[in-house]
């Protein structure tokens, strides 16, 4: 076992994992690391003792706890990479290059000039990479991410009405596929299962191991169920609550009544006249190509 400091560079980003040396590190300081950049200005969010062989590569150490010296240089990049930014926006606009600049950060020794970008497509950026360092006297580096990423970086609120996952805790993207959002009889409408970044939420993600888990055994739409009533057939049904909606047939109409899933049985056949004829169903249909876009990366 060896000890290991988790070290975070952004406020949502991956955490990494660093020899602490000999040094005095406490939770939630300041440090300077040496990464594959450069050197680098982080905080501490772990401290433990993990298995030597799941450690892959080699461990980078932590250089010093950040000093007050530090702080005012981590502040000062922040600040220089704004107005970056803002001469970067300026020659992409000269090359009518077809970019859009999402970000930018200095390493914290300032030997690298990171930008960050979206296009629809690949961009030559050579020129605009030499305009850059005759100017700002540095190694540029400009790397094209996607609309996910793109909506990390920007941040908004979501349909809920609260901020966005990814802005605010995710530091990976899970996959998401339209299986999930039909696991969870959810509408296929692109605009009600997409999020700010036109792809599929990542929240279909959260509660999908407890859907796959109650699907397994709840009665499927059209199903003949045995109720304390007698048999009727599955109108709809809510995995969370665990509720059954059921349609009974009778000399005065259809009765329907709700049940829970433990007060039922199934009988694995379907009333074949339901499927076929049934106004309780409201299927939507939308183009396939719209909702295998909203799996992209």
């Amino acid at each position: 076992m060896i000890d290991v400091a988790g070290v975070r560079f952004k406020r949502t980003g991956k955490i990494y994992y660093f020899d602490p040396v000999d040094l005095d590190i406490n939770l939630y300081d300041d440090v300077i690391v040496e990464t594959v950049r450069g050197l680098e200005y982080g905080k501490v969010l772990i401290l433990k003792e993990v298995d030597e062989d799941s450690i892959k590569g080699e461990l980078k150490p932590v250089i010093r706890v950040a000093t007050l010296e530090d702080k005012t240089t981590n502040i000062e990049n922040r600040n220089n990479a704004k107005e970056a930014i803002i001469i970067c926006e300026q020659k992409v606009q000269e090359f009518g290059l077809g970019m859009k600049l999402i970000s930018c950060e200095y390493t914290f020794d300032r030997s690298k000039l990171l930008f960050y970008f979206s296009a629809d497509g690949r961009v030559d950026f050579r020129e605009l990479v030499r305009e850059l360092a005759s100017i700002f006297r540095t190694r540029i580096e400009l790397r094209q991410i996607g609309v996910r990423d793109e909506a990390k970086y920007i941040g908004g609120l979501a349909s809920c009405g609260r901020s966005t996952c990814c802005s605010t805790f995710l530091s990976d993207f899970s996959p998401v596929s339209i299986k999930m959002a039909k696991d969870q009889n959810m509408s296929l409408n692109p605009s009600k299962i997409s999020g700010l970044c036109g792809r599929l939420m990542c929240c279909l993600k959260y509660e999908q191991e407890g859907y796959e888990c109650i699907n397994k055994i709840i009665p499927r739409v059209g199903e003949i169920i045995i109720t304390v009533r007698g048999k009727g057939t599955v109108v709809s049904t809510y995995a969370i609550q665990e509720l059954i909606k059921v349609v009974f047939e009778s000399e005065d109409g259809n009765d329907v009544e709700y049940f829970d899933l433990k007060d039922v049985k199934r009988t694995r056949e379907f009333n074949k006249h339901f499927i076929e004829e049934s106004n309780y169903l409201n299927v939507e249909e939308y183009r396939e190509e719209d909702l295998v876009e909203l799996e992209k990366d």
